[in-house]
């Protein structure tokens, strides 16, 4: 019964770690149309800006976020508004190669830049633990969740109540009667990309605190961003949030229950089975266009 709870405790933590991640994703996805192949490259940057000012400035890690979403705030809309925005106007999947090759080149430059070893944040409260019962959570763990949690939190504020959010559902939604009203299209789309940006290297740092890092993980997290989004829908934080639990329970029960090497294989059997029963996600695509 112990190792039940405790499994499904480290299954909670990772699922918020996968929602993090995955959030830009989704939100790219849905709002542009394009399938960001560069995004654990963005994910990665954050770990490594993390990395760097922490060990600089002798800060704890979680108070790098502000500076380092607003680096990659930058970086985004930059990357959108002059690369992908152009790919994207001679063709739609011009974005797709674009992103791939992009994630490819960076991979090389940080592999060339950090090595390609395994790199880690250690916060000063690292082998610290809380004990709640039959479960054993380490205060990094705690840590991570609860930033996971509250920039997840921050984000659905920001598309619900905040002008910015309503502009870029109402571009999502009705890209034809944006542009009526006056809306600067391709300014929304880059603001989109920028805010999805800051929030992978968000995700990066709180990954580099609990798991170890290298520029070779950027396919991984790009293709656990992917599965989360189709498990829990399009766009939505809160489907975002279903589906990185869903996948976190599912890896950690299944390493723990059916062998280390099987975690994938039971994840694309869940992405397989959920695309035939219901291909929109458990939340659908919260930027459904309007009637």
């Amino acid at each position: 019964m112990n190792l039940i709870a405790q499994t499904l405790a480290d299954g909670l933590v990772l699922g918020g770690i996968y929602a993090l991640a995955a959030v830009g994703f989704s939100l790219i996805f849905g709002v542009l149309h394009v399938i960001n192949l560069s995004h654990g490259i963005l994910v990665l940057m954050g770990a490594y800006l993390a990395l760097i000012f922490s060990e600089a400035l002798h800060i704890d890690p979680l108070l790098c976020i502000p500076p380092v979403m607003a680096v990659l705030f930058c970086v985004g809309y930059a990357y959108q508004r002059f690369l992908i925005q152009h790919a994207v106007d001679r063709a739609s999947v011009n974005s797709m190669l674009l992103t791939f090759g992009v994630a490819l080149m960076l991979q090389n430059a940080m592999i060339w830049v950090f090595s390609p070893d395994m790199k880690s944040i250690t916060p000063s409260y690292a082998f610290t633990s809380l004990k709640l019962g039959p479960v054993n959570l380490d205060a990094v763990r705690l840590s991570a969740l609860a930033a996971s949690l509250i920039l997840l939190s921050c984000l659905a504020a920001l598309l619900r109540f905040s002008p910015l959010g309503r502009v870029i559902r109402a571009t999502a939604q009705q890209t034809m009667a944006a542009r009526l009203c006056g809306v600067n299209v391709r300014h929304v789309y880059a603001l989109t990309f920028a805010v999805s940006a800051a929030f992978a290297g968000a995700a990066g740092i709180v990954i580099g605190i609990i798991l170890p890092f290298s520029p070779m993980d950027e396919g991984g997290w790009t293709l656990n961003a992917f599965v989360v989004v189709v498990l829990g829908g399009v766009g939505s934080p809160a489907g975002a949030l279903i589906g990185g639990l869903l996948l976190g329970l599912v890896s950690t029960l299944t390493a723990q229950y059916v062998g280390p090497a099987f975690p994938n294989v039971t994840m694309f059997l869940l992405l397989v089975l959920l695309l035939l029963v219901r291909p929109n996600g458990l939340l659908g695509n919260a930027f459904a266009p309007s009637r």
